[in-house]
């Protein structure tokens, strides 16, 4: 879609999503609990969601320009509340590096030299590569006939500085890898043999191909951080292809070179990837509403949600995250309005859209291990929503309940106000206690946690989780539900 579209489209939600009734219509301080809680709408929910979950935002994946596009929405609705900037430097994001793979097509080749018989291959039609190759750097060396690539075969080689062609039988290379290590050589030319009995190469390397031509994102390690890899490139090179080069296969492998013969010419392979170095920066997206009691102010509550999905999921089809976690994400921006119209509490109220989650918990992890408050302040809690908008309206689910250590207090508070909001009893999610953001506010910052989720369903991870199937009153009930328990956060003795 062209950029001018997608910014009509931002622009036109935005002026949808607000209502006559805006929280800056209220005077700052002026506003109450039942104030607060009116003003959270199921309409606009719904107007918030249909954009998030929007086909043009592309299933908001870390690190994708759709999720870009969600994180200044959501800073555009901050400042349009009145909410501050929570980042570091005055700003809404806090930001933190990822290590991405997104390959730069026209300046990547795979190319075989003899001569005068020079032969371009196409990426994705005539061969294909495994993650675990070198990146930047020019592989370029003679080619030697290795048969099947067994290891009597590889005794019989010279292929140190040199590509191992290789009778591809769908089998598994981890032996062959080992040997092309210890070899010295560059890599392998892996093409189907006469009795090959694996997937097709366009079947098999179809996801990973999207993935380096769309950017996958990683944590960032020493490892993933090199330009270069010790790891022998694997290229998966389709016969017809080897064939314009090699006119000795067209008959079969009957009557190929013996095992061991260095082939005319050489073969160059390049792939460039984008970003510094591998470097890119995800984003949280942060807005601090500042408490106003000269005692308790310094003590900050955390409410997170991450807004970010899975893309396409390694298909072609945009997985649009409707209730995961559009519904977490759009929540959160229906309590920035309900704080707005409350007025300053006593404690601070940190709102905190995660990036990451999805890929392992990353924006949580990157904010708990770096945290980022005004000076002087502290986390006291996290309250974390995530897929809070389908399966029957009355339930929904809570950990830690009772039956882990981690119980506490903020839990207990939560089990109180529920029923007042329509959910009679909170069921236990203990079994996701490790799977959402909440994680790594416990073990990190060692505060309590309480993590709200109404459970997963047939749509979970599917293109199919869109947003005509999101109960948004649910979503306004739980957000209700979470303000009280921020009001009942503000006595001045907590037990936690």
């Amino acid at each position: 879609m062209r950029l001018t579209s997608i910014l009509a489209f931002v622009v036109s939600s935005l002026l949808a999503s607000s209502s006559a009734r805006t929280a800056l219509a209220q005077p700052l301080g002026g506003g109450s609990l039942d104030a607060a809680l009116a003003t959270v709408s199921a309409d606009e929910i719904r107007a918030d969601i249909f954009f998030i979950a929007s086909d043009e935002l592309e299933g908001r994946d870390t690190i994708s320009g759709g999720q870009r596009i969600a994180a200044r929405f959501i800073r555009s609705r901050l400042e349009r509340l009145g909410v501050r900037p929570g980042g570091p430097g005055g700003g809404y994001f806090f930001e933190y590096p990822l290590y991405t793979q997104r390959l730069r097509e026209k300046e990547s080749y795979a190319r075989f030299d003899a001569g005068d018989t020079k032969v371009e291959l196409a990426l994705g039609r005539d061969y294909y590569f495994s993650s675990g190759a070198p990146r930047d750097l020019e592989l370029v060396g003679g080619i030697v006939f290795c048969g099947a690539g067994g290891k009597g075969e590889l005794a019989k080689a010279q292929l140190e500085g040199k590509w191992a062609l290789v009778l591809d039988d769908g089998g598994l290379v981890g032996d062959l890898e080992r040997a092309l290590v210890d070899a010295k050589a560059l890599g392998a030319l892996m093409t189907p043999a006469a009795n090959f009995r694996g997937k097709d190469y366009a079947e098999k390397f179809s996801r990973s191909l999207q993935s380096f031509t769309r950017g996958s994102a990683r944590w960032p390690t020493k490892d993933n951080e090199k330009t270069g890899s010790s790891a022998p490139a694997f290229l998966y090179v389709q016969r017809g292809a080897v064939q314009r080069w090699l006119p000795e296969l067209a008959a079969g492998d009957e009557n190929l070179p013996a095992v061991g013969t260095q082939l005319a010419g050489s073969f160059a392979h390049k792939r460039v990837f984008q970003g510094d170095n591998g470097k890119v920066m995800a984003e949280n997206v942060c807005g601090f509403w500042p408490g106003n009691d000269a005692n308790l102010a310094r003590e900050v509550i955390i409410i997170s949600a991450h807004y970010d999905h899975v893309g396409y999921s390694g298909g072609t089809e945009i997985h649009n995250g409707a209730d995961d976690n559009g519904s977490g994400t759009c929540g959160l921006l229906a309590l920035a309005e309900a704080l707005s119209v409350h007025g300053p509490l006593k404690r601070s109220v940190m709102l905190m859209w995660v990036s990451g989650e999805e890929k392992g918990l990353w924006g949580s992890k990157a904010w708990t291990e770096n945290p980022y408050l005004p000076e002087g302040h502290k986390a006291i809690c996290d309250i974390n929503i995530d897929m809070i908008g389908r399966n029957a309206p009355d339930y929904l689910l809570i950990t830690p309940t009772s039956k882990r250590a981690e119980y506490n207090g903020l839990v207990k508070i939560a089990e109180k106000v529920a029923p007042l909001e329509g959910f009679p009893t909170l069921g236990s999610c203990d079994a996701y206690w490790s799977r959402s953001d909440h994680a790594n506010f416990a073990q990190n910052l060692k505060i309590p946690v309480a993590f709200l989720f109404s459970d997963v369903h047939e749509d979970y991870h599917k293109p199919t989780d869109d947003p005509e199937k999101i109960d948004c009153d649910k979503i306004r009930r739980v957000v209700r539900t979470v303000m009280r328990m921020i009001d009942g956060l503000q006595e001045a003795e907590l037990k936690l």
